[in-house]
């Protein structure tokens, strides 16, 4: 196969690579796939269904959408459209940051 540019390279020999590229691609992501697990979120619509899952932990409002979680003292606690009440350890866990607007 010929494309009018000269660079050294037969088609054979990419071909080559690229096969061993995506079959190194393939273990590296079977081998370590195993290990890599996401912490389940369970997400509520109410506050009080989120403290009878977690009645150990506190409660957070979690904005999906800007990736943080707010406190029950905070302004934008229960605000919003795309949040959801969640445990305060399973929004860490999901790598959720808090609010650092603080108690406003």
């Amino acid at each position: 196969m010929s494309c009018g540019i000269s660079c050294g390279v037969s088609w054979s020999s990419f071909r080559k690579w690229a096969g061993a590229i995506a079959l190194a691609a393939t273990i590296l992501v079977g081998c370590c796939g195993a290990e890599v697990s996401a912490t389940p979120l369970t997400p509520f619509r109410y506050e009080a269904q989120a403290q009878r899952h977690c009645p150990h932990d506190r409660v957070v409002w979690l904005d999906f959408s800007k990736g943080v979680y707010y406190g029950n003292g905070q302004k934008r606690y229960g605000q919003g459209f795309d949040g959801s009440f969640v445990c305060l350890s399973e929004a860490r866990d999901s790598l959720y940051r808090r609010s650092l607007l603080g108690l406003r």
